[in-house]
């Protein structure tokens, strides 16, 4: 292996962005609609200038406990820009069996999740989603599994991501959220 090719795959691995998924200020720039709803928003717009952890979800999975994880993380900074975001999926065994109205009600009386939760969709394959074709371009990384977790800079760069089995608390995670947060926000043009 190419010591270029064994450096990404380490960065990877290590839920780190390479140079090449830095690019990409248009991977937002989509819209869904939010779980349950009829009217599609765009992405870019509603979540313009924070920093956000994408995240695939499911209802029936041994990972399931982590939305009370994400809640805990978007709870505690929602007041500085940073947001979770989920979008059921039930690309791996059937986990997210689910209309969108039955997912709602469990993550919010199973759960109490507030965070902003979008439509069902693939998350894989050549059916995925185009976010999750942008995620997996910019970082190399399909997720393997639900709750795989992607970082996206105020800016709408992929900073990271990790896989399902890392806690939406591990101490990494959160400190690649405090430094995303700990930058300062993108100006809007023609400001100085």
């Amino acid at each position: 292996m190419k010591a270029s090719k064994w450096l990404m795959a380490i960065g990877i691995s290590l839920g780190l962005a390479t140079p090449a998924a830095a690019a990409g200020s248009d991977l937002l720039d989509l819209e869904y609609r939010p779980l349950a709803s009829r009217t599609p928003v765009n992405l870019a717009e509603r979540h313009a200038g924070q920093v956000l952890l994408v995240v695939n979800t499911a209802s029936k999975c041994g990972f399931t406990p982590q939305y009370e994880g994400l809640e805990a993380l978007h709870q505690r900074y929602a007041g500085r820009g940073f947001a979770v975001i989920g979008f059921p999926s039930n690309d791996f065994r059937g986990q997210e069996p689910g209309d969108e109205a039955q997912i709602q009600e469990f993550c919010t009386l199973t759960y109490g999740v507030k965070f902003p939760m979008y439509e069902k969709v693939q998350v894989i394959g050549e059916e995925a989603t185009p976010l999750y074709r942008r995620l997996a371009a910019a970082t190399g990384v399909q997720p393997g599994w639900n709750f795989h977790k992607y970082l996206v800079s105020r800016d709408g760069r992929v900073v990271g991501n990790w896989p399902s089995k890392v806690e939406p608390l591990d101490p990494a995670l959160v400190a690649a959220i405090e430094r995303e947060l700990a930058r300062p926000a993108p100006r809007a043009a023609g400001t100085r």
